[in-house]
Protein backbone atom coordinates (compact mmCIF):
# COMPACT_ATOMS: atom_id res chain seq x y z
CA UNK A 1 0.00 0.00 0.00
CA UNK A 2 2.86 2.34 0.69
CA UNK A 3 4.02 1.89 -2.92
CA UNK A 4 0.48 2.84 -4.01
CA UNK A 5 0.85 6.12 -2.12
CA UNK A 6 4.17 6.79 -3.80
CA UNK A 7 2.68 6.14 -7.25
CA UNK A 8 -0.16 8.63 -6.80
CA UNK A 9 0.02 11.93 -8.63
CA UNK A 10 1.20 14.98 -6.76
CA UNK A 11 -1.21 16.24 -4.13
CA UNK A 12 -1.07 19.74 -2.66
CA UNK A 13 -1.97 20.04 1.02
CA UNK A 14 -5.59 21.15 1.44
CA UNK A 15 -4.88 22.82 4.80
CA UNK A 16 -1.94 25.13 4.09
CA UNK A 17 -2.02 24.98 0.29
CA UNK A 18 1.76 25.53 0.33
CA UNK A 19 3.46 22.27 -0.56
CA UNK A 20 2.94 18.88 -2.18
CA UNK A 21 2.52 16.04 0.28
CA UNK A 22 5.16 13.32 0.54
CA UNK A 23 4.87 9.61 1.40
CA UNK A 24 5.48 8.68 5.03
CA UNK A 25 3.85 7.06 8.06
CA UNK A 26 1.71 8.40 10.87
CA UNK A 27 0.05 7.35 14.12
CA UNK A 28 -3.69 7.51 14.80
CA UNK A 29 -5.50 7.61 18.14
CA UNK A 30 -8.99 6.07 18.07
CA UNK A 31 -11.32 6.49 21.04
CA UNK A 32 -14.86 5.23 21.54
CA UNK A 33 -16.48 4.83 24.93
CA UNK A 34 -13.95 3.11 27.19
CA UNK A 35 -11.75 1.95 24.27
CA UNK A 36 -8.56 3.85 23.41
CA UNK A 37 -6.32 2.49 20.64
CA UNK A 38 -3.17 4.01 19.16
CA UNK A 39 -2.12 2.58 15.81
CA UNK A 40 1.42 3.43 14.67
CA UNK A 41 3.12 3.10 11.29
CA UNK A 42 0.14 3.83 9.03
CA UNK A 43 1.13 4.67 5.45
CA UNK A 44 0.08 8.24 4.66
CA UNK A 45 0.85 11.34 2.62
CA UNK A 46 2.24 14.09 4.85
CA UNK A 47 2.58 17.82 4.28
CA UNK A 48 6.18 18.82 5.06
CA UNK A 49 5.05 22.40 5.77
CA UNK A 50 2.16 22.02 8.23
CA UNK A 51 2.31 18.29 9.11
CA UNK A 52 -1.25 17.47 7.99
CA UNK A 53 -1.64 13.78 7.11
CA UNK A 54 -3.80 12.13 4.46
CA UNK A 55 -4.60 8.42 4.50
CA UNK A 56 -5.74 6.39 1.50
CA UNK A 57 -9.31 5.06 1.64
CA UNK A 58 -8.20 1.41 1.68
CA UNK A 59 -5.76 2.11 4.53
CA UNK A 60 -8.50 3.85 6.55
CA UNK A 61 -10.93 0.96 5.95
CA UNK A 62 -8.29 -1.56 7.05
CA UNK A 63 -7.53 0.52 10.16
CA UNK A 64 -11.21 0.60 11.15
CA UNK A 65 -11.49 -3.19 10.64
CA UNK A 66 -8.47 -3.75 12.89
CA UNK A 67 -9.83 -1.42 15.57
CA UNK A 68 -13.24 -3.10 15.49
CA UNK A 69 -11.62 -6.55 15.86
CA UNK A 70 -9.61 -5.34 18.85
CA UNK A 71 -12.67 -3.78 20.50
CA UNK A 72 -14.71 -6.98 19.99
CA UNK A 73 -11.87 -8.98 21.55
CA UNK A 74 -12.20 -6.85 24.68
CA UNK A 75 -9.21 -4.55 24.22
CA UNK A 76 -9.65 -1.36 26.23
CA UNK A 77 -6.24 0.29 25.90
CA UNK A 78 -3.54 -0.64 23.40
CA UNK A 79 -0.77 0.67 21.17
CA UNK A 80 0.20 -1.43 18.17
CA UNK A 81 1.67 -1.28 14.67
CA UNK A 82 -0.58 -0.99 11.63
CA UNK A 83 -1.02 -4.37 9.91
CA UNK A 84 -1.10 -4.29 6.15
CA UNK A 85 -3.60 -6.64 4.54
CA UNK A 86 -3.23 -8.53 1.30
CA UNK A 87 -6.35 -7.29 -0.56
Amino acid sequence: MESELQEQKRMKCFICNQTDTVPGTTSVLLERGQVSLTIKGMPARICPTCGETYVDESVAANLLRQAEEMARAGTKLDMCEYRRTED
